[in-house]
């Protein structure tokens, strides 16, 4: 039943509320996510330890920024990924093909699709396929030393059904900012 369940409606309305601002705070808004995304995905090559734990909440910010408008969720991602080009190149391997990918991806099913499932999985097919493609395509050990170069179909169900569990609390995740995000904004 909990995944069935439509999704709240106050998303559609945000986006209609959001989409009839002007377009320079739409822009402004996009620059600040992206550049939030940018700080929180540095975190771990700034603060060794505790930055590890703070780098994937870089998710949430293109996320965000998706769930309103889809295009500006875009221009954020690529925003993201010129100034990680600035601030610390090595994340330019990790942080478009996991991070930013699965906030583009659950925001893009989001606009898409209602159902609680569909958005999960979809977000969750984004996420493997950016996996995969560190993985087995530029050869990048996303996961480890332990995780072999040549295609495994047991490694790609295990990526994809940790990524249907990290993408079903970034769904929630997401849904309870936005609707904080949208209390505050009705003060």
């Amino acid at each position: 039943m909990y995944f069935i369940r439509n999704i709240s409606i106050d998303i559609r309305t945000a986006q209609l509320t959001f989409n009839q601002k002007s377009k320079t705070s739409r822009l402004i808004l996009a620059a600040l996510f992206a550049s939030i995304a940018a700080v929180l995905q540095v975190a771990g090559g700034f603060l060794p330890g505790v930055g590890y734990f703070i780098s994937p909440f870089a998710t949430a910010p293109i996320l965000l920024c998706s769930m309103l408008s889809l295009p500006l969720g875009a221009m954020g991602y690529v925003l993201t990924n010129l100034l990680l080009l600035i601030l610390q190149p090595s994340e330019l391997l990790v942080f478009p093909f996991t991070t930013g990918l699965i906030g583009l991806g659950i925001g893009a099913a989001f606009c898409f699709f209602k159902k609680r499932w569909i958005i999960i999985t979809t977000g969750a097919s984004f996420l493997t396929i950016g996996i995969l493609i560190l993985l087995y395509v530029i050869k990048f050990p996303v996961l480890g030393p332990s995780i072999s170069e040549t295609f495994s179909i047991s490694t790609t169900g295990g990526i994809f059904l940790f990524a249907l569990i990290y993408n079903w609390i970034w769904v929630d995740i997401g849904l309870i900012i936005f609707k904080k995000l949208n209390t505050i904004m009705a003060l």
